[in-house]
């Protein structure tokens, strides 16, 4: 990044925030998303574009602030779930992740080396870093009560574990594109496991500590005990070079686990941290993309990218869930929304890195893919929740006009017989109405 860019940047931030504060009320209501508005916003003020923001790919900043947003959204997405709920419910992500996510990454290299024209050892590779799912790009799915709930922590659950599991492969085959004999095995063993250490330890010891008669956290500082918690986590496993996603992950499920009290505390306010980190690494991922940088992708590349989204997890995912009792809306949901998200960014970055062969090639492929998914993904996510809410596709007149026309068939007084008394019922109905149904 050059000298000055920073203040610029957050100018372009705070403008773009405010943009989308002011507009947030009409996204959560429509199609227009505020994730959508960041990326395109740094499309447009990137340097290939009308050169306001600075940014390439090997700057720091760009791989520091992916890292970062996608360490704090991993963190806050534990939260939301503890051990007990994972036991009692892990049935379905299981198969997400033992089946889907495997058969993701085989599909989409087998459409990478015969669509994109990519070497098995490059499609391979793509296949592992477009694996992961976000589901902070489908908020409006995973956040909505009428969704049920196994669906939500179907997705909620994936995301936040497969970005881990990807991990190990990712570095295997980037070892293997690069034409390295060492896999370097063990040490990716020891970085997993002094991750998954750290991101329970570290919560454990936190959480004791607040239980002791010494020490106790005041209602104007109780937030702040998951940020600390979080931040210590992120700095020893940047010291030991342990998994950060794994760690994050871990972290947050321990304190929903072991600390309900803190995590309460920290919710909200950890939502909005993990939502702003989020922000601006999409505005800064959005600046690395310029019409030149499209230009520069073939139209095999392009239709690389749609069948990506459109068949690679479908396809696994539905394999995934056969015989598996989930409701065919449910399950068409769960195939949909895959979408790409920091995760991928960061892994993609990690090639660049890296420096092998078809470095550029791949990361184009996968940043177009991933811009795709998000406007995809993020577009949609109201329009599908709406049709979980089953108040929603009952007109407001359907009620009414059945009352009228079970009025029309009641006998009158002349019949002898008295109408009971009509008491209006939850879906527009009426009680009697209910009975004479049966």
């Amino acid at each position: 990044m050059r000298s000055g860019g920073f203040p610029v940047l957050l100018l372009c931030f705070a403008a773009v925030l405010l943009a989308a504060v002011l507009v947030s009320a009409l996204a959560n209501r429509t199609i227009l998303s505020t994730a959508a508005l960041f990326l395109v916003a740094g499309f447009a003020l990137g340097e290939g574009t009308t050169g306001v923001l600075h940014l390439r790919a090997d700057s720091p900043i760009v791989a520091q602030l992916a890292e970062l947003a996608l360490f704090a959204v991993l963190f806050t997405d534990g939260m939301r779930v503890g051990w007990a709920d994972l036991r009692s419910a892990w049935r379905l992500p299981g198969r997400a992740l033992g089946w889907g996510l495997p058969l993701t990454l085989l599909v989409t290299a087998v459409l990478a080396h015969y669509v994109a024209g990519l070497g098995w050892a490059e499609a391979l590779l793509i296949g592992a870093i477009l694996a992961p799912t976000d589901p902070v790009f489908a908020a409006a799915l995973v956040g909505n009560d009428k969704v049920p709930a196994r669906l939500r922590h179907l997705l909620n659950v994936e995301s936040g574990v497969n970005d881990g599991l990807a991990l190990p492969f990712v570095v295997v085959l980037l070892a293997v594109a690069a034409g390295s004999d060492d896999l370097h095995l063990g040490e990716l063993a020891t970085e997993l496991a002094v991750g998954l250490a750290i991101g329970v330890l570290v919560p454990l010891a936190a959480i004791a500590l607040e239980r002791t008669r010494f020490f106790a956290a005041s209602a104007a500082y109780a937030p702040l005990n998951g940020v600390a918690i979080g931040l210590l986590v992120l700095a020893l496993g940047k010291a030991t070079h342990g998994n950060l996603f794994l760690a994050a992950f871990a972290a947050g499920i321990t304190v929903a686990t072991f600390g309900p009290r803190e995590r309460a505390a920290f919710a909200h306010f950890g939502e909005n941290v993990a939502e702003l980190l989020k922000l601006a690494a999409l505005l800064v991922f959005g600046a690395l993309i310029s019409p030149g940088f499209l230009g520069e992708i073939p139209w095999t590349g392009w239709l690389f990218a749609v069948l990506a989204i459109v068949v690679a997890r479908p396809v696994a995912l539905w394999l995934s869930f056969l015989r598996s009792g989930l409701g065919l809306r449910e399950q068409a949901a769960a195939m949909w929304f895959g979408p790409k998200g920091f995760a991928s960014v960061v892994y993609g970055l990690l090639v660049l890195e890296a420096g092998i062969g078809a470095a550029d090639e791949v990361f184009h492929l996968v940043a177009l893919t991933i811009v795709i998914s998000i406007l995809a993904h993020s577009s949609t996510d109201v329009v599908v929740a709406r049709a979980f809410d089953e108040t929603a596709e009952t007109p407001n007149w359907h009620g009414v006009l059945r009352r009228a026309r079970r009025r029309t068939a009641l006998p009158g007084p002349r019949a002898g017989r008295r109408v009971a008394p009509v008491e209006p019922t939850a879906d527009g109905g009426a009680a009697d109405d209910q009975a004479r149904a049966k």
